[in-house]
């Protein structure tokens, strides 16, 4: 792992989360998310370790660093995506300070460093809005409650079912895990279908009150739609005629302002690097959230800088070790083609010649590789609805040698920890109250090794 580590082309981004097992000891886990050689994405559990109090920002820092400097890759990060915990902030401040300490710690300047947790940021706001039918709520849920509780209660409201009619499903009464809004979702959604077999019980139980009143881990890309589709459906709900929906969606709205800034430029990113989007995408969104054209075109004119200063910063870094491979890749090539063809020396001179001045031009016409990208058309999403993103860079990184890498920086930052939790599942499946008596290097090796061997998808099995 240390070795395929030590060959990753592209920067890393990690996640990080802690974890407290059956037997209220501590655990912090770290992942790593990276394009390969091949152009792959590729998510590695790196560490599973005991993590004794105190679990403060400070020190949470320092075990990172550790890990970090143990597989040597301090000197390759991207990103690091944390949940929305206080000491998360405290932890991602005292870590950068010192990854920074690095000549390439972090790129520009770890402005895009710390990323929450889009699930997380989801969960908020969701949550802010459940607060305003708080009430309705926990009196669906008791009343679900209620008719579960029993056999005979069931019964009774089965035969209210068929008596009131007209309810033609196979969903049964759903409860929900209260920490968990989408299974409040659900519950919500099986308790509309049976709303009038609740107040038929209400007559025929006296007993019951009647309570009823008035993932896989993908690239960034993915994500600016969805996180899009949120902020349309809150701004249509502002002015909404129903007084609760409108108060739920201005404290939702309240609530998503907060934490938009922190991930909406990698989003941003992530969507002008889908050769389907590119800007012509965010214009067409940002005028659908009501933005007129100035305001729609100051915003992406600032989307646009960041861009092009973090694509600058790339080229300063990596331009001539770039060059030099493409350089490599096309000389070898070349002889290759020499061996078949009868090319000469003097041939391949001329073509190395010809490179260079391609190169020297390029630069005099002002014309840099993510000028070119922006200006070509973009791939019609009616022929490329499955697009692989990764596999277009790959495609076109001789083209883009620059532009290709941040590609797979910002492409392969994890834009949420859900799917690395499952990492505390398998944890308590190993540690449990029939087998606590593990040591701690054990369990590490345990969790981390079927890991890399069969990832995240296959670690249940």
């Amino acid at each position: 792992m240390k070795c395929m580590l030590s060959k990753v082309p592209s920067r890393i981004s990690l996640a990080s989360d802690v974890w407290t097992s059956c037997t209220f000891e501590g655990y912090i886990s770290l992942t790593a998310h990276y394009v390969d050689a091949n152009w792959k994405l590729n998510s590695k559990m790196l560490n599973f370790s005991h993590f004794p109090p105190p679990h403060s920002g400070r020190e949470m820092a320092k075990v990172i660093y550790g890990f970090l400097e143990e597989w040597g890759i301090e000197q390759k990060i991207f990103s690091l995506t944390l949940d929305n915990a206080s000491s998360n902030d405290k932890m991602q401040d005292y870590l950068k300070e010192r990854l920074l300490l690095h000549t390439n710690g972090l790129v520009s300047g770890g402005r895009f460093f710390h990323i929450r947790c889009c699930a997380h940021i989801l969960n908020l706001i969701v949550q802010e809005g459940l607060k305003v039918f708080g009430p309705t709520v926990n009196k669906i849920r008791e009343s679900i409650k209620y008719v579960k509780g029993s056999e005979g209660r069931m019964k009774v409201f089965k035969a209210c079912v068929a008596k009131v009619g007209g309810i033609h499903t196979k969903m049964g009464l759903r409860l929900d895990v209260i920490t968990r809004w989408n299974s409040t979702f659900l519950m919500l959604e099986s308790a509309l279908v049976y709303r009038r077999a609740f107040c038929s019980l209400a007559f025929d139980d006296r007993s019951y009150s009647k309570l009823i009143s008035g993932s896989s881990y993908p690239t960034s890309n993915l994500y600016f739609m969805q996180v899009w589709k949120i902020e349309c459906l809150l701004l249509q709900n502002l002015s909404n005629k129903d007084e609760l929906i409108r108060t739920m969606a201005i404290d939702m709205k309240t609530k998503f302002d907060k934490y938009s800034s922190d991930y909406s430029n990698v989003l941003s990113f992530g969507c002008i690097l889908d050769p389907r989007c590119k800007i012509k995408l965010l214009k067409y969104y940002y005028s659908k959230l009501g933005l007129d054209p100035i305001s729609c075109q100051a915003k992406l004119k600032v989307v646009e800088h960041k861009l092009y200063t973090l694509y600058n910063e790339y080229v300063l870094m990596y331009s001539k070790e770039t060059r030099s491979n493409v350089v490599l890749s096309q000389r070898s090539s070349q002889e290759t083609m020499a061996t078949t063809s009868t090319i000469s020396i003097a041939q391949v001179d001329v073509m190395d010649e010809f490179i260079q001045f391609e190169d020297e031009h390029m630069s005099q016409v002002g014309k840099s590789q993510l000028d070119t990208y922006l200006e070509e058309a973009n791939l019609s999403n009616k022929y490329h609805p499955n697009l692989d993103v990764l596999q277009y860079w790959k495609d076109n990184k001789a083209r883009f040698p620059d532009l290709s890498l941040l590609a797979s920086d910002i492409l392969s930052i994890q834009i949420t920890t859900v799917v690395f939790e499952s990492a505390f599942s398998i944890g308590s499946w190993i540690l449990n109250k029939y087998r606590t008596r593990l040591l701690v290097d054990n369990i590490r090796a345990l969790i981390c090794t079927k890991n890399w061997l069969l990832g995240f998808d296959m670690q249940g099995k």
